[in-house]
């Protein structure tokens, strides 16, 4: 029997989250790495999964081939699709106020932490030229966004709901890299603890040891 899911991704923060998700919920799927060397991800016939031209991307074969693009859209769509006991998410029906907490720190990640982080990243590291205003910026924002999450995990160690849900597989990868954005750690005690617990999951550990 043929997978019913390929995977389009790298093995960066947007792209671990859908391997792990794929992994915790035990769907077997067909790796497709995406070569940024080669520049394949604006390749015409990727950027007919994903006219975006970013990964990851899914399709999914057992959906007449259906793709979909952008982190945050594929863990919602393996929810629904993929998860009927809701392992990793709730039900928007019986519990539609902690879906919605679900959703909402999806969309505070997708829209706050990766953009913040990312360009953290590009100021400090991959820029022509160094301009203190922008790693300021994004430093200090990157750093309240930190902080936010530092208290939302006070109350159960989790983003929603006092256990691991999808927003927390959107969340970590980025945070993990946090020490490469020279974030000190040691601040944020209840994130380290939060990414111990993580990492110590099987199937994240699976996808973050090189194969």
């Amino acid at each position: 029997m043929s997978k019913p899911i390929t995977l389009y991704t790298v093995g960066t923060p947007n792209g671990i989250p859908i391997s792990v998700a794929l992994h915790e919920l035990g769907v077997e799927y067909n790796l497709r790495p995406i070569s940024f060397k080669e520049n394949e991800q604006k390749s015409e016939w990727f950027l007919k999964i994903n006219p975006n031209g970013r990964i990851p991307a899914i399709v999914d074969h057992k959906n007449s081939d259906f793709a979909v693009f952008e982190t945050s859209a594929i863990l919602l769509y393996l929810g629904q699709h993929y998860d009927p006991e809701h392992k990793l998410s709730y039900d928007p029906i019986k519990e539609p106020n902690l879906y919605s907490e679900v959703v909402q720190w999806l969309c505070f990640a997708h829209g706050g932490i990766g953009p913040m982080q990312g360009q953290l990243h590009h100021f400090k590291n991959a820029a022509p030229e160094k301009i203190p205003y922008g790693i300021k910026r994004y430093f200090d924002e990157t750093k309240r966004l930190y902080s936010v999450i530092e208290k939302r995990l006070e109350t159960s160690g989790w983003l929603v709901g006092g256990r691991f849900t999808i927003a927390d597989i959107k969340t970590f990868p980025w945070i993990n890299g946090g020490h490469r954005a020279e974030i000190d750690m040691s601040e944020f005690p209840n994130i380290q603890a939060w990414l111990e617990r993580i990492k110590a999951r099987p199937a994240v550990e699976h996808v973050l040891t090189p194969q």
